[in-house]
This record gives C-alpha cells, structure tokens and sequence, in this order.
C-alpha cells in the first residue's frame, strides 16, 4: 500500500510551498486541493494525476468532511500515492487532524507535511511580527467561528490574560463580536488591531486602527483575512515591506 500526504500549501504565495510538499505534489496519482490553495502548485502534478476539488467556503462546501475521508482512504487503498494539499498548515484549523485520524483507523500509511501558516506569514507580509522582545513574548492562534456556548466569556478572559498576540483565523465576519468581547475581558479600546486580506498573494491588503475603531475601517476587507491583536501591529509603519514592492518584484515562479 502507498501513502498518503496531508501536505500544508502555505498561505497563498506560491514560493511558500515546503520542498517536501512540492515533492509530494510531484508523485502523486490523486491530489485533492482545498479552495485556499495557490492552484499554480497543480502544474506540478504529474499529467496523469486526477485532480479533485475539495474547497470549502462559509456557505458552500463542495465536498463534506467524511466524504473527504473516504476519498483518502479508498484512492489509498487502491494502491495509489495520494496527496491532501491545504491551505496553509494542514494542523491548524485545517482539519488535518481527523483526516489523519481515518488513515489511522483503516491502517493507511500517511505522512504530515507541516505548511506556512496564515497567522505567521500574513502578519510578516504585512510588517508585523507576531513576537517582539519588547512587546510580545507569546502569541496564541485561534478562530473567530468557534463555538463555545456558556463558555464563551471565561474563554475570552483567558486569552486576553495569557497571551500578548492574537492571531485570529476565519473572525471576519464576527469582528464586531471579537472586538466586543476583547474589550469587555480587559483589552484597552486603544489596543491595535489589523486586518491582512489574501495575505502573501498580489492582492493583499491591510488596515490597521484599534479596538474601537477597527469595525468602521475594515468595512473593505473580506475573506481570507487574518485579524492581528496586540502592541506588535505599531511595528507596521516601520517594517512593512510588501507591499510597498513593484507588482513584478512579488512574483517568483516554482521549480
């Protein structure tokens, strides 16, 4: 029996793949691509590899979770070398986990190839490191769509007390909320906020403001957007870099 790969594509930028992913991509029979992925990284499969789309948006998902895993489990077991390629980090928010939690259970080898996450690469396209000696000694990855029930203040009370940064995947939609609840659990309004959309790619964009006026400002901004919380956004006006390029020095080609 061949393996299987569950192979983090990286953030959008197509250089940002791993080595070891593209070697992956580059023997595999199956390939099945979330939505998020740079689909360049498919120019690299071989011409005999089936292709198959798997992506998911807020409203709309192509394929659901366990029809994903049965796809995984029965390419491999007919013998075939499969490669899961997701947006950015196949362990974080990626469900990676229960994908390989299937393999496990059918016996199927597989491989993880860990990929550049959002939370990190958005941020530093966008000027911001997620850690500063001087203001951030820790930083937390978490999503703006999780639900919490009755545990949802004590959740947002720990994270403003244990952590400096926060990174918030998929909070878009409820920025509103998260800017509420951040305050209400002991942020200060004048806390800065940004916004990084389609980050790492040609069309990034980011907006900066604070907690109390981040709301009005990012009203532009849409999905994929990482929302950045903490002291470490001032260090934009001085380290961004991106975005201040010519559109053809951003572009480098794979392989």
């Amino acid at each position: 029996m061949k393996k299987v790969f569950l192979v983090g594509a990286g953030p959008g930028e197509l250089d940002l793949i791993t080595v070891k992913g593209l070697k992956a991509i580059q023997q595999s029979d199956v390939i099945l691509y979330d939505r998020l992925i740079n689909e360049q990284l498919l120019e690299e499969a071989p011409d005999y590899a089936e292709l198959i789309y798997c992506g998911k948006s807020p409203d709309n998902h192509s394929l659901t979770q366990e029809s994903i895993n049965g796809l995984l489990c029965k390419f491999a077991l007919q013998g075939k070398t499969v490669t899961r390629l997701k947006g950015g980090d196949p362990f974080i928010f990626g469900r990676g986990g229960e994908e390989a939690r299937e393999l496990a259970k059918r016996r199927i080898p597989f491989e993880i190839v860990p990929g550049i996450t959002s939370g990190v690469a958005a941020p530093a396209y966008a000027g911001i490191p997620v850690t500063h000696r001087d203001y951030s000694s820790s930083v937390a990855f978490i999503s703006g769509v999780s639900k919490l029930g009755p545990e949802e203040e004590s959740y947002w009370s720990h994270v403003v007390k244990c952590m400096d940064t926060l990174c918030i995947y998929m909070g878009v939609n409820k920025l509103p909320k998260i800017c509420e609840m951040l305050i209400r659990n002991g942020c200060h309004s004048k806390t800065p906020v940004a916004l990084v959309q389609a980050g790492t790619t040609d069309d990034q964009l980011t907006v900066t403001g604070t907690l109390e006026d981040i709301i009005q400002k990012a009203k532009g901004i849409k999905n994929p957007a990482m929302i950045i919380v903490g002291e470490v956004v001032k260090l934009r006006d001085q380290l961004q870099w991106f975005e201040q390029l010519q559109p053809d020095e951003t572009k480098t080609v794979v392989g």
